[in-house]
């Protein structure tokens, strides 16, 4: 039986995904790339915010079509979508023919065998339950991977259904996460990208304090790990025991994804963010004072409740004084069954916007200098793969790029290289966010 899978959404779900293809290819399943080759087809859905859940309904219905005109002989739903909408899934999708939460993945054989049989399962365990599978087939190439380090989220910001979908904060215990690395490793992986719902609060749940700098310590003990990366730190977690470890090491890049969310002191009161603009600003100056050179990512929503063109202004402001280097912005999506949904007044969405566009022009500007800057610089680039119609041109990413959402290094050279290779590469030129450079050893 062969099985296509879709996995929609953000990092942490695939490797959910990851795992649930390895448990597939033990028992006896076979992948394709080719949806209609499928007889199985499982999609991962996502539904942080409105686009994302109409992204995986479309892509649900869409890929129905394949019961006409196809092999597809049953259709499976897992991840967030499924877990928020359990009881209304198969009513309002009778395409689907089997469902599983967020804490059943790991029984995704059982699911796709009981949808052959024609027995419509729907599994959703306990949402506090945390699978652990340390099978896993990694689709990003192979030369790096995300590791995820636990699941849920115990913040409840106001705008945010993750708690509610997810569950509170599990970290995943420290020997299942180093003997997962090891063996990412051991298959080729360079560089390790960890992420969960928010990274800096690893361990408070399980050890009774965060143990991030102790995982990291140990993770950079495996041999051939190049790359370390940090995702999803909230600034007010960051201690200074984290930000000595990354300036010291040799493994850890200087990057950082600090999800900020908005400077206005009152809207982030309303969003029930714990920091204040004040401490924000304050410790992205320590982090640039210990870590010179880091790269600094963040993201903003715009059009939250109770907005008003000063808050916006103010937000304006902070992204002219911050200068982040990587910066991502979302309108304000109204969900269901959070506080901020109730909250008045709501912004129009065409100002939600409004607003968003005119922060990435700011930040346009931002990008492309700091671009420029890197011109004349050397630095450290992995290798992600050649580009086809020039046989000559490799495309990799440097330590200040994340995959999937960051910029690209692009390498005119006549050596061969494989994808996972670590090159030096002096930047020539820069192109809107991305830069151009020659191989120098």
């Amino acid at each position: 039986m062969k099985v296509f899978f879709l996995s929609l959404g953000c990092d942490k779900n695939l490797s959910d995904s990851e795992h649930m293809i390895a448990l597939l290819l033990q028992s006896g399943y076979e992948m394709t790339d080719l949806e209609e080759e499928a007889d199985v087809i499982i999609v991962n859905t996502c539904c942080f915010i409105g686009d994302a859940k109409e992204e995986s309904i479309a892509e649900i219905l869409r890929l129905s079509e394949y019961k006409k005109n196809g092999r597809l002989k049953a259709l499976i739903a897992s991840g967030c979508l499924s877990e928020r909408y359990s009881e209304e899934l198969f009513r309002e999708l009778p395409e689907l023919d089997g469902a599983l939460g967020i804490s059943s993945w790991d029984k995704i054989v059982r699911v796709a065998e009981d949808a052959l049989a024609g027995k419509k399962p729907q599994l959703f365990l306990d949402k506090d339950r945390l699978p652990l599978s340390p099978e896993r087939v990694v689709t990003t190439g192979g030369h790096y991977a995300f590791l995820k380090i636990s699941e849920g989220c115990s913040k409840h910001c106001t705008y945010c259904v993750i708690p509610k979908v997810r569950g509170a904060y599990r970290s995943y215990p420290q020997e299942y996460l180093l003997k997962e690395a090891e063996e990412l490793v051991r298959g080729g992986t360079r560089e390790l990208i960890l992420v969960a719902q928010e990274t800096t609060l690893y361990g408070t749940d399980l050890y009774g304090r965060k143990m991030l700098p102790e995982l990291l310590l140990k993770l950079e003990a495996i041999p051939d790990l190049r790359w370390i990366r940090l995702m999803y730190c909230y600034p007010e977690e960051l201690t200074d025991e984290l930000i000595s470890l990354m300036a010291r090491s040799g493994k850890i890049v200087p990057y950082l994804d600090i999800p900020v969310q908005h400077a206005s002191d009152r809207i982030l009161k309303l969003m029930g963010r714990q920091t204040t603009r004040a401490e924000i600003t304050e410790r992205i100056r320590k982090l640039r004072e210990r870590i010179p050179g880091i790269t600094l990512r963040t993201t903003l929503i715009t059009g939250f409740p109770g907005e008003t063109e000063e808050d916006f202004l103010d937000l304006c402001d902070f992204v002219r004084e911050m200068r982040f280097q990587r910066l991502g912005v979302f309108p304000y999506s109204r969900e269901e069954g959070t506080a901020a949904a109730k909250m008045k007044p709501q912004v129009p969405i065409r100002i939600r916007k409004s607003r968003r566009d005119a922060i990435m022009r700011i930040q346009q500007e931002i990008a492309f200098s700091e671009a420029e800057n890197c011109v004349g610089k050397t630095l450290d680039v992995m290798i992600e793969g050649r580009i086809a119609d020039e046989p000559d041109v490799y495309v990799g990413r440097s330590a200040m790029d994340a995959p999937d959402v960051d910029g690209m290094v692009f390498i005119r050279t006549p050596f061969e290289f494989m994808s996972g290779d670590f090159v030096k590469v002096l930047v020539t030129a820069a192109r809107d966010y991305d830069l151009i450079g020659e191989v120098t050893e």
